[in-house]
């Protein structure tokens, strides 16, 4: 018996609602194309559950739901998709925040005249991208995960461009798009270079075909190291090649920037946790010296940079900087506990900055200027209680607040690299003393004090909102509180990953010791 295609399913899906949605913008029943969108992302949320039934978490470390087919032998690529238990969350990340920026963009003018059929042009996108997002994630053919890699790029850039704010959003568009044009250029030369230094055929691109079964030197191997790693740190980003999130951030629709902070940059830590650690172990060994000191000055730099931010969107990207460095710090710590940290900082991540982005949109769009100045702002906790109050918790969500799931995994990340560079996890708790100034006086900013004038009237959320935030602010408190599921589908991947890199444990080396001493 052929199981069911769940993985081709989610991806397929989404792109059929983009182009009914598309169809419908340009007829009559325009009227109809949110509540379409909106239908397709729910149809996506109840295929993702019974994808989530339907894989086994006590084999997390496998990839499972597979699918298999020959796509362009001739160059040894193959439609293969799968999940293990990092994928699954990510794809759950994805999935979960495309119909709450749907229902954040429902009364948004996206256009200044307010067209309805521009407003479907984007939901059409969005469903779209979704598509994409979860198909990277699911892919387990290199060929397969550069071509996506690449597509994802087209919504993106209009969704920025066309339905962005500002005179700037065409250049941040075109900004966003060279520099992962340019990440992409060099991660195809790799690609081509991987195929020719593998065991080749029909499906040479597989990577379970890939891993441990390279012919390529040492000298190459680093190369190609190297090719897909660039691609990946501008993509997630990292510094110093992160400066067109700022720019993105600022100009793009909330929407947009919750999905492409909170999902897409994660296509660049899961490439280096996926692609990067197990295609080439010697030479992420190698890198990792450095990798580690970039990834520290990505934290510091990214914190202290928010602080000095007076708009509040390129605040929120900022200390996206700053937490991908985070991310990036625990993969190439090579401990256990940090890479499952890292894992589920991902996951996290998405969360938080999600609900920050949405809510940030929420707050500027009651701004009678759509300002995005911080100092534009003042007083509305008083008259905007549960506006303030769920921004609060996003915001602490940001300083890994106890109590709050970023907290669960920022720790784990802490402890597993201080197992291995005590310096370095020093240096980064810096990290979280500047979150908590950037938080804290941002908030102070908008929310306390003095009420401006313009802003008297401001009202507070109202029942849709609510319902988009509201998910968010769960989520942040049940993975907070009861982490166990998550932490059940990233500790025996993180296991085989060191086991892929060739990496042991200093934990387990550490247990080793303990049992021959007491034996």
């Amino acid at each position: 018996m052929i199981s069911f295609p769940w993985l081709t399913t989610l991806i397929v899906v989404p792109l059929v609602g983009a182009l009914v949605v598309w169809l419908l913008g340009s007829t009559s029943a325009r009227t109809r194309v949110r509540e379409v969108a909106l239908g397709f992302s729910l149809v996506e949320v109840v295929l993702l559950v019974l994808t989530v039934l339907a894989f086994d978490t006590s084999a997390a470390q496998e990839h499972q739901l597979l699918e298999t087919h020959a796509w362009i032998p001739q160059l040894g690529a193959s439609y293969a998709v799968g999940v293990d238990g990092v994928a699954l969350l990510l794809v759950a990340l994805a999935v979960g925040l495309v119909p709450l920026v749907i229902g954040a963009a429902w009364r948004e003018n996206l256009t200044p005249d307010g067209a309805l059929g521009r407003t479907g042009a984007y939901m059409a996108l969005v469903l779209a991208l979704e598509s994409f997002m979860v198909a990277i994630f699911v892919a387990r053919d290199v060929f397969l995960f550069y071509v996506i890699f690449e597509a994802m790029l087209i919504p993106v850039y209009f969704m920025i461009g066309a339905f962005g704010r500002g005179a700037q959003r065409r250049y941040a568009a075109i900004k966003f798009l060279l520099f992962s044009l340019a990440g992409g250029l060099i991660m195809l030369v790799a690609v081509i270079a991987l195929y020719l230094n593998g065991p080749g055929g029909e499906q040479g691109f597989l990577t379970e075909n890939l891993v441990g079964n390279l012919t390529a030197d040492e000298s190459t191997q680093r190369l190609l190291f190297l090719g897909f790693f660039v691609a990946f740190a501008i993509k997630a980003p990292m510094f110093p090649v992160h400066t067109w999130l700022p720019d993105t951030a600022q100009a793009a629709p909330a929407g947009t920037s919750a999905l492409l902070v909170g999902v897409l940059d994660k296509v660049g830590t899961f490439g280096m946790l996926t692609l990067c650690l197990p295609l080439f172990p010697d030479a992420s060994r190698w890198a990792a010296p450095v990798i580690v000191v970039l990834a520290l000055v990505s934290i510091l730099y990214g914190a202290l940079m928010a602080i000095g931010q007076k708009d509040l969107m390129r605040l929120i990207a900022y200390t996206s900087v700053s937490h991908f460095g985070f991310i990036v710090l625990g993969i190439f710590a090579f401990t256990q506990l940090s890479i499952s940290g890292s894992s589920l900082y991902m996951l996290n991540h998405g969360i938080s900055t999600g609900a920050l982005f949405l809510l940030a949109g929420f707050l500027v769009a009651r701004h009678p200027e759509r300002s995005q100045r911080i100092a534009d702002y003042g007083g509305l906790q008083k008259i905007a209680p549960v506006l303030a109050g769920t921004f609060l918790v996003a915001g602490l969500s940001a300083l890994s607040l106890p109590g709050l799931s970023t907290f669960v995994s920022e720790i784990m990340v802490f402890l597993g690299t201080y197992a291995t560079n005590p310096a370095i996890a020093i240096v980064a708790a810096l990290g979280v003393v500047l979150a908590a100034l950037y938080v804290l006086l941002t908030y102070q900013r908008a929310f306390t004090g003095e009420v401006p004038e313009a802003l008297a009237a401001t009202p507070d959320l109202s029942g849709r909102e609510k319902w988009v935030v509201g998910p968010l602010i769960a989520g942040l408190l049940v993975l907070g509180l009861y982490p166990a599921p998550a932490l059940d589908l990233v500790r025996d991947p993180a296991t085989t990953t060191l086991t892929a890199v060739g990496v042991t444990d200093p934990a387990a080396d550490a247990a080793s010791t303990t049992d021959g001493s007491d034996s």
